[in-house]
């Protein structure tokens, strides 16, 4: 059935009480209503599978490490890896960690996915081309599923102190920090004297393979079983090492005293790695007792941001440090044992068959401390990750199953006790008035130790428990009359870190400023002051750049390039031929050339990438030796020469009329299929979107982080949507590149030219709304024996 159908299609289907109905909207957001929860929840899974049924399958395969059985011996080192961040706890514990109900709706929400599975074995038609292309099919889902696969928690940091090891101990505790900024700033302590410098970066490969996504190219789905070890590097298939610092975003509400209409209005777009399709689906659930619209998880019931038509609430990343990687002394001649307290502790074997295509099945052995997993070892040395994924709780949003039902801050408040992961900054707004910001997740409390290096396995450095909810900072009804986040520092400025340690690593404060300013205007906020204001591309660190700028010379090689920067209102918009210029200078000339003056070693700069933006700026506002005997002079020797470098660049790559430059020209966006690499052009062209024009950068509100190489946007808003608490239908939204993940839907691909301009479409609430704007309506009736 196509997606604007106004004839309704009657699926009859086993596991369903009563009727059931999605209706779609000309946006291709569905509303899902049922007459009790457990249908509800068993036709979210049904429409998820309906709507993304090769994107969750392969969530499912990737996170279980089932791959290697359908894409053959290329997969099977990404299995192992999978493997090795699972959730391996008391899974009693684990489901009595959320909400009373959190069994109930995920068996029923994977009864729903198996119901649709078992309706594409019976009608094949109906399954997406992916399946098609590799001669696979959707496999049927158990509701433990949904609750072990942890690797796309999104906590944080790992890969950082590995790197910092690799960096401070050969450049300084300086040069570090234009790698990661710290707030507030420390020296990273070394507690247990352990030799950094003799860290391997290898530490880091299984880690990074288990949460790379999943590349399909011709190469590796011919892999033989002899080449299987070949497809262990992350870099070499292609993908982006997952970086916590692109993973951000911004939310707000705003008190009625401050609106036009003396309600609330509350914002949210979260940023994620940009896809196709869509890391966020936009659905609306409606049971007797309970209706909500928001985004969510497509593997993952209910959602974690939207309202339920008494509550609004939006969620960021908050900064909390939630791994932490060990080093262990093995035993000479039994590596499989480690030394804690004095005593060779052993490690606990897990082996496990793997099947592959084509190949017989594979022995898998896994190795975990007490700590977690073993990421590495050699000779008598061991590495291993503890992270609050491997804590019962921490099934990424999974949690939300109770903050989408409270429909008051205590209640809501109440319910953010049992977030386990990711640490979230959470925003909420009511009815009756109210506007509040605090964060939740599991906080590991380190009472010895920083968590900024790795440390000794032997005992002597172990968590002490989490953080209560109520230790942690909260704002409720502020005399500000907004609360808002963007992923920055935002402890209070007296908050005791050495008693209380939550994190020092957090996203530069470009987004949160101009947020902040904006918001501290004067009162009369609407909808479409804060839509305005999550498509704003103004971008700060060009603007802290500025005075630098004006201290070159008017003449001279940086001249023509100095005159039009200082003629800029700094907006990123992609028209902007000086945005191109102070981009393309920033991230091709002027970083690189500060890595090159500060250090010596290739390899360590590269380490240095993407760089930190505020440590970067803070080096170059106030410079210190590093830079010279006179650091001011060579300074902005190094500012005019890398400036004439980038003039230079656009004028090779764009002619020498600036007046013909534009930062839309370079700076794209581009949905990637993962399979697309597989097809032919064809099917290449149904299933990548783009490019687009893309407007803002890393550090605008609007974010859209690049890769350096091609300026392909990477990262973005995966939705946005604006809230008008108590009169919900004003609300609006957008997905992008589509709501669909099968590219013949006229879904798949239809909100992306919206996304990249700045618009959105509304998200129709009432039942009214909703009925008289649907194209499309899809009746589930139970199918009895």
């Amino acid at each position: 059935m196509s997606d604007t159908d106004t004839t309704p299609e009657v699926i009859a289907t086993a596991g369903l009480a009563r009727p059931a109905e999605i209706r779609i909207d000309p946006w291709g957001l569905c509303h899902l209503r049922a007459e009790s929860l457990d249908d509800l929840f068993f036709l979210q899974g049904f429409n998820a599978a309906r709507d993304r049924l090769w994107q969750i399958d392969l969530w499912r395969k990737r996170g279980l490490g089932l791959l290697a059985a359908d894409f053959g011996p290329g997969y099977l080192a990404q299995d192992r890896a999978s493997r090795a961040f699972l959730y391996r706890g008391d899974m009693a514990a684990e489901w009595t960690s959320y909400a009373p109900d959190a069994r109930a709706i995920v068996e029923a929400f994977t009864r729903g996915v198996n119901a649709y599975v078992a309706l594409t074995r019976r009608e094949p038609e109906r399954l997406p081309e992916e399946f098609r292309l590799f001669g696979t099919e959707p496999a049927f889902w158990a509701p433990e599923d949904v609750v072990r696969i942890r690797s796309h928690g999104l906590t944080r940091n790992a890969l950082s102190e590995v790197l910092r090891a690799q960096v401070a101990p050969r450049c300084g505790d300086a040069t570090d920090l234009l790698r990661k900024n710290l707030e507030p700033r420390i020296a990273p302590g070394n507690p247990g004297d352990l030799d950094l410098s003799a860290i391997p970066l290898a530490v880091l490969d299984l880690f990074k393979l288990g949460t790379a996504g999943v590349l399909f190219t011709p190469e590796r789905l011919a892999a033989t079983l002899g080449e299987a070890e070949a497809w262990t590097s992350v870099t070499d298939l292609g993908e982006v090492v997952r970086d916590a610092s692109w993973e951000g975003s911004n939310n707000w509400a705003v008190a009625g005293s401050r609106t036009a209409t003396g309600r609330p209005i509350l914002a949210g777009d979260p940023h994620r790695a940009h896809a196709v399709p869509s890391l966020r689906y936009l659905v609306h659930l409606s049971a007797p007792g309970f209706d909500a619209i928001g985004a969510g998880e497509p593997a993952v019931p209910g959602i974690c941001m939207g309202h339920n038509g008494e509550a609004a609430f939006a969620i960021t990343i908050f900064g909390a440090d939630q791994e932490d990687v060990y080093v262990y002394e093995t035993k000479p001649g039994d590596p499989d044992r480690y030394l804690y307290q004095g005593e060779w502790e052993p490690m606990r074997i897990v082996e496990e068959t793997v099947a592959v295509k084509g190949a017989p099945d594979q022995a898998l052995r896994l190795r975990f401390t007490r700590h977690g997993p073993v990421l590495h070892a050699d000779g008598t040395r061991a590495f291993a990750l503890r992270s609050v994924w491997f804590e019962p709780g921490s099934a990424a949003y999974l949690a939300s199953l109770s903050t989408m039902r409270a429909t008051t801050l205590p209640d809501y408040r109440a319910a953010a006790r049992r977030w386990g992961a990711p640490s979230l900054n959470h925003v909420y707004a009511d009815a009756g008035g109210t506007i509040a910001w605090f964060p939740a997740g599991y906080t590991p409390n380190r009472p010895n130790w920083d968590g900024l290096l790795p440390v000794p396995g032997d005992g002597r450095f172990e968590w002490a428990g989490f953080h209560d909810l109520d230790a942690m900072p909260r704002l409720e009804n502020p005399p500000e009359g907004f609360v808002a986040s963007a992923n920055e520092a935002n402890l209070p400025a007296d908050w005791p870190h050495a008693e209380r340690p939550v994190g020092y690593e957090w996203l530069e404060a470009s987004r949160a400023r101009r947020i902040r300013a904006a918001l501290s205007e004067a009162g009369g906020h609407d909808v479409t002051d804060s839509t305005a204001l999550q498509t704003d591309v103004v971008s700060m660190p060009a603007r802290r750049l500025r005075p630098l700028v004006e201290r070159l010379p008017a003449e001279g090689p940086a001249g023509p390039a100095r005159a039009l920067l200082l003629a800029w209102d700094e907006r990123l918009t992609v028209g902007s031929g000086a945005g191109l210029l102070s981009e393309l200078w920033w991230t091709r000339h002027l970083k690189p050339a500060l890595f090159a003056r500060l250090i010596d070693d290739p390899a360590l700069r590269a380490l240095m990438q993407p760089g930190d933006v505020e440590g970067i700026l803070q080096a170059l506002e106030t410079p210190d030796s590093r830079l010279g005997d006179d650091p001011r002079a060579g300074r902005d020797q190094l500012l005019a020469e890398t400036l004439a470098a980038a003039f230079a660049d656009a004028a090779t790559r764009f002619g020498a009329d600036p007046a013909h430059w534009r930062w839309g020209a370079l700076h794209h966006g581009f949905f990637a299929h993962a399979a697309s690499a597989a097809a032919d052009a064809v099917l290449r062209e149904a299933l990548d979107v783009g490019p687009l024009e893309k407007p803002g950068s890393a550090s605008t509100v609007m974010h859209a982080a690049y890769r350096g190489g091609d300026f392909r946007v990477t990262n973005g808003a995966s939705v946005r949507f604006v809230v008008d608490v108590g009169d919900w239908d004003r609300s609006v939204c957008i997905n992008a590149p589509g709501q669909s993940g099968d590219p013949r839907s006229p879904h798949y691909r239809d909100l992306a030219p919206l996304w990249a301009r700045g618009e959105y479409v509304p998200m129709l609430y009432s039942r009214a709304a909703v009925d008289a704007a649907s194209v499309a309506t899809i009746r589930l009736v139970p199918d009895h024996p």
